[in-house]
């Protein structure tokens, strides 16, 4: 049995906003869970309901086989950790994540342990006397963290932690909210618009849009198996590329160009495309400079480069088809010239061009 299970789940506001629709989820215990997806798409939402802090209109809430529907937030064991930090101002460090303890009635020898304790895993044994506005961001997010896994209890809700942090920060904080995951080893449902934050963090991450699931998968999943346009452009940075065309012959269109559809399309695929729109898509590190074997070669024109050190994003235009390269910075085509480029047929991707859906290619 799912430690917590989400069944049919659905918001709607009195307004009549349908915020979320039909959400099934199983989480087992102790899984890092994440959501992501564009502002608006109905995961924080989602997270609110499971802390108790939204009514459910429709659908069931269980956590380890009871009903929680029905549950206020302090019965459901959660502890939330906001964007905001949300911690007391005149308080020190160590009095902001003694305060719920303080509330339950608990001995001070045990929460001096406590927090201790809790400080020593987060770092922040040598700030304890310190008030929060003499913290950094980083140390205030790691101490409204604190307050949450000192209470052990056995989920964790995480709401956009890090989204006031700046690059370095995050990056220090993600590996140190993973850490703390590991350490602690409770169920952790976390939430982001980030996909960097996702890939990263996750064992399963959950992407969303318009309050509705689009696929549930490991971070392996998402990237190298979207079920649809929407995951495949969502999941990397830069983007997937996407070539809008058609089925002639047996061929895919692009612009000028005809590129064979047996090279990556089981033969019984063919005839029932004939015709129609299809969507090619390449991720940007999936491809090679020149001609390569086993791979579409397709000829663009430099339009700009940004080097990033590692490497280099190549902005190229098909005729009048714009896409991006990601290429070896030692190797960057100089803009305003035509580069020759490989796509191997194992990186091709192809989607129906009216449902958006991937066609299986029997790979």
């Amino acid at each position: 049995m799912a430690y917590l299970t989400l069944k049919g789940i659905n918001k709607i506001y009195p307004n009549g906003f349908h915020a979320v629709h039909d959400f099934n989820l199983e989480i087992e215990r102790g899984e890092f869970i994440v959501f992501v997806g564009p502002s608006g798409c109905g995961k924080s939402t989602t997270l609110r309901m499971i802390a108790g802090l939204e009514n459910i209109s429709n659908g069931e809430f269980f956590i380890n086989g009871k009903r929680a529907n029905e549950m206020g937030p302090r019965e459901r064991e959660v502890a939330m950790v906001f964007q905001s930090y949300a911690l007391y101002p005149h308080m020190s460090v160590y009095d902001n994540m003694a305060f719920g303890l303080s509330l339950q009635g608990v001995d001070d020898d045990v929460i001096e342990e406590k927090v201790q304790e809790t400080a020593r895993i987060l770092g922040l044994t040598d700030y304890l006397d310190r008030k929060p506005r003499a913290l950094s961001g980083g140390q205030r997010q790691r101490v409204a963290v604190g307050r949450a896994i000192i209470r052990k209890v056995g989920i964790f809700l995480m709401d956009e932690p890090l989204s006031n942090l700046d690059a370095k920060q995050r990056v220090t904080m993600r590996s140190e909210i993973t850490d703390i995951h590991r350490k602690v080893g409770a169920t952790t449902i976390y939430v982001t618009h980030d996909q960097t934050e996702a890939m990263t963090m996750a064992d399963r991450i959950v992407v969303m849009r318009d309050g509705y699931i689009q696929q549930i998968g490991t971070p392996y999943d998402l990237y190298f198996k979207p079920v649809n346009m929407f995951v495949a452009g969502f999941i990397g940075e830069p983007p997937m590329n996407f070539i809008t065309s058609t089925v002639q012959n047996g061929k895919i269109m692009v612009g000028s160009k005809e590129l064979a559809l047996n090279a990556v399309l089981a033969a019984d695929k063919l005839a029932s495309y004939e015709g129609k729109k299809i969507v090619l898509g390449f991720r940007p590190e999936a491809t090679l400079l020149g001609k390569q074997e086993d791979s579409y070669v397709l000829n663009a024109e430099v339009e700009l480069t940004e080097l990033l050190g590692d490497n280099t994003n190549v902005y190229i235009d098909m005729e009048g088809v714009k896409s991006i390269l990601k290429v070896d910075p030692h190797t960057t085509p100089a803009m305003d010239t035509q580069v020759e480029f490989s796509i191997p047929y194992k990186n091709v991707y192809l989607f129906d061009g009216e449902t958006e859906e991937v066609i299986d290619m029997g790979r």
